[in-house]
């Protein structure tokens, strides 16, 4: 990807640590060596809470970065409290965020759902897939910067649906929280694996809401809401997918389903 002219800021969060530290010295090479470079392919400037040289309170401008800017890669390393404080802030906004963490460190739960780039600082083969990987994530995150999907705004949009007269909206929000529920037991190594059966069984419940909406799409000026709502139903597919293939269903059965939503789609 060739570097673009207009440069616009990266903001980076890291566990940052004091100086002479472990903790600061993997932040500046990872800064350095993997995220400047990739950002930098794709026109961004990237700047780090310590790299700051404004005057003012720290925190606000921070802050004023992450409600800003229109990229931010978290570095999740170490499972650092301020890099979760800001990474929370970056998720109530619903703006691009990419992730990324040390190879031999487990994701945490909370943010399991979204793409990590897993890195491995000492070793240069990792390096360079990192970087490529990182330039492929902000390529996504650029083609669509709406479609941001975090567990504060799935928490917000499941509240609404929950909430709504339309009988199609609250079915969505039912599905969304059997996902939400199995992603959680997916994501649990403590517990067994979920049995194919019961993705079949979802599977079929996402057809029939395709279906439902599908019906309804020529009385949708009497429901401005139907559209939002096809739209979250699209991106539940992928969900499905994405969790039925870590739940070690048959591939031929994931391929199947997807065959069917790119004919829906088409």
């Amino acid at each position: 990807m060739g570097k673009k002219t207009d440069s616009r800021v990266c903001f980076v969060i890291a566990p940052i640590g004091e100086e002479n530290t472990e903790t600061r010295r993997r932040s500046d090479q990872v800064l350095k060596h993997i995220i400047t470079p990739a950002a930098q392919d794709c026109g961004y400037e990237t700047v780090r809470a310590d790299k700051i040289s404004e005057p003012g309170l720290i925190t606000s401008q921070v802050i004023q970065h992450l409600l800003d800017d229109p990229l931010v890669v978290a570095d999740l390393t170490g499972r650092n409290p301020n890099v979760f404080y800001e990474l929370a802030i970056r998720h109530a906004i619903r703006k691009p965020v990419v992730q990324l963490i040390q190879i031999d460190e487990p994701i945490p739960f909370d943010v399991a759902q979204s793409r990590t780039v897993q890195v491995d600082h000492r070793d240069l083969d990792s390096v360079a897939r990192c970087k490529e990987e990182l330039v492929r994530q902000i390529g996504v995150a650029e083609k669509n910067p709406g479609d941001v999907d975090t567990p504060i705004s799935v928490a917000i949009d499941l509240q609404s649906l929950r909430q709504s007269e339309n009988p199609l909206e609250k079915s969505n929000a039912e599905i969304m929280s059997m996902l939400q529920d199995i992603r959680a037991m997916v994501s649990d190594p403590r517990r067994p694996r979920i049995h194919p059966g019961m993705f079949e069984e979802l599977m079929m419940s996402f057809d029939r809401m395709n279906d439902l909406f599908e019906f309804a799409e020529a009385d949708e000026s009497e429901h401005p809401a139907m559209s939002e709502g096809r739209v979250m139903l699209s991106r539940m597919g992928r969900m499905l997918e994405i969790m039925a293939m870590e739940s070690g269903m048959p591939s031929e059965m994931v391929d199947h389903f997807r065959s069917r939503r790119s004919r829906k789609r088409g």
